[in-house]
């Protein structure tokens, strides 16, 4: 199609523009509705809340994509990743069995399908080609630096949520009962910007993209959650080690310096933020009250296990089981307070590791189905970004025109950036709150890049 005239009217201009990122836009809209600020009852700590608008627009985007499947008649799927996003349906439907009656069941599988199944194809359905993928990626990186921007503004101005005893905590739009949830966005959103930072043959992105990158390290570190710290570091370090080797030695030496300089020489990092981070290696040695929970309650979800090792308590069985399996060291529930909302005691719900609540709630079976799923995203990940990396002597290797890659690699580096990412920090915490449909979304776009793009005939454009 021509490129529209200098007289073209806008909205004439833009219609190319929307035809080629028409079928990713419903998912971008889910990205985008996280900016909302959520209600007050809009998601409990163990996912059974109220839900969010953008939970609400996640169940559209599949009924849309189901609509889509039977209109056209084609088979949505590769078998590959019907299989792998499959797997997790088995211990779902199992241990909602199991669970202590039948609307706790149907809610918990609900949630359960939505997060790890159903939102994840349907991500993988709409997505069709690198640009539109990358475009998902932006967006990421869009939603980081907004809620990014308001955490900083709230830890300057003293009305975020409750940090031993200061409301210095950066928390976004989610609120201090979901003290997770600006740390997660802006962690996909600097993963993805590190990540598009590497595209090939495109300056002005790299320029853009590091920009954001930095520009995002800032509200990651006000979030003060060591867990988002840990996945984040290791998640950039995949990245750019998968990117080259050489250039991760540099980039690593860069950010290195750079980070000595600003601590010792300009004494950047207020005094929590330097004890919060020392006190990742430290957690055995003297560790807090909200330590002792974690590990108690870690300690009790694989007691539940043990005494039902195939099929778990049943599924949103973890509280009802609580108590039974945990020793006296554990406290009755978290203070949260600030960020617009008065003093709340939250109890402790799920035990803040995905592996051992699913463990606990959902057995072996479970377990093995869930990360079984994951290991296949990761070793179909990593097989597609070897036909992406620079090859020595090759058209892009050393010896060639820079070392740029292929043409995709940025996409290989967001997808398995973010897989890096979600599977260390289900090491610390969990599905619930209004932020998990993003998790969702996430494991689509890696789903996309690992098993659901589709050799394109030579020539072919966007559809």
């Amino acid at each position: 199609m021509p490129a529209p005239g200098p007289g073209a009217r806008p909205y004439e201009a833009a219609l190319p523009w929307l035809r080629r990122y028409a079928p990713v836009l419903p998912v971008v809209l889910v990205v985008a509705l996280l900016a909302l600020p959520v209600p007050a009852d809009g998601g409990s700590a163990d996912g059974g809340g109220t839900g969010t608008v953008a939970d609400a627009v996640s169940a559209l985007v599949v009924g849309l994509c189901v609509v889509r499947a039977v209109r056209t008649g084609r088979r949505p799927l590769t078998r590959t990743a019907a299989v792998l996003l499959g797997m997790p349906v088995l211990g779902i439907t199992v241990a909602a069995f199991g669970a202590s009656s039948g609307s706790t069941g149907v809610a918990g599988a609900a949630r359960y399908l939505q997060i790890f199944v159903l939102v994840p194809a349907a991500v993988l359905m709409l997505i069709r080609d690198a640009a539109q993928f990358r475009f998902l990626a932006w967006s990421f990186a869009g939603l980081g630096l907004y809620q990014g921007v308001i955490g900083v503004h709230q830890n300057l101005t003293g009305t975020g949520a409750s940090y031993m005893g200061e409301d210095i905590r950066a928390v976004g739009t989610f609120g201090s009962t979901d003290v997770m949830g600006m740390a997660t966005v802006v962690s996909y959103g600097l993963v993805c910007a590190l990540a598009l930072a590497f595209r090939p043959r495109s300056p002005r992105q790299r320029t853009a993209a590091v920009g954001c990158a930095a520009l995002l390290f800032v509200p990651l570190a006000l979030s003060f959650s060591r867990g988002a710290w840990i996945a984040t570091a290791a998640a950039c370090t995949a990245v750019l080690l998968l990117a080259g080797v050489r250039r991760a030695g540099q980039v690593l030496l860069a950010a290195g310096a750079a980070a000595v300089v600003l601590v010792a020489g300009f004494g950047f990092g207020s005094a929590m933020l330097q004890e919060r981070l020392s006190s990742i290696t430290q957690v055995t040695d003297a560790p807090d009250q909200s330590v002792i929970d974690r590990y108690t309650m870690w300690a009790a979800s694989a007691d539940m296990w043990r005494e039902h090792p195939v099929a778990g308590v049943g599924l949103k069985g973890f509280p009802e089981y609580r108590d039974s399996h945990a020793s006296l060291a554990l406290s009755s529930g978290s203070d949260t307070a600030g960020a617009g909302s008065g003093f709340v005691r939250q109890p402790l719900l799920s035990p803040h590791n995905m592996y051992l609540l699913v463990l606990g709630e959902q057995g072996l079976l479970g377990l093995t189905a869930l990360v079984g799923g994951w290991a296949g995203l990761v070793v179909c990940a990593v097989r597609r970004w070897s036909r992406q990396r620079v090859r020595r002597g090759g058209p892009g290797g050393p010896g060639g025109h820079g070392g740029q890659g292929g043409p995709e690699l940025d996409c290989a580096l967001v997808a398995c950036g973010l897989l890096v990412w979600q599977l260390i920090d289900f090491m610390y915490a969990d599905i619930g709150g209004p932020s998990t449909v993003l998790t969702a979304v996430a494991l689509g776009a890696v789903a996309w890049w690992a098993v659901g793009a589709r050799p394109r005939p030579a020539g072919a454009g966007t559809r």
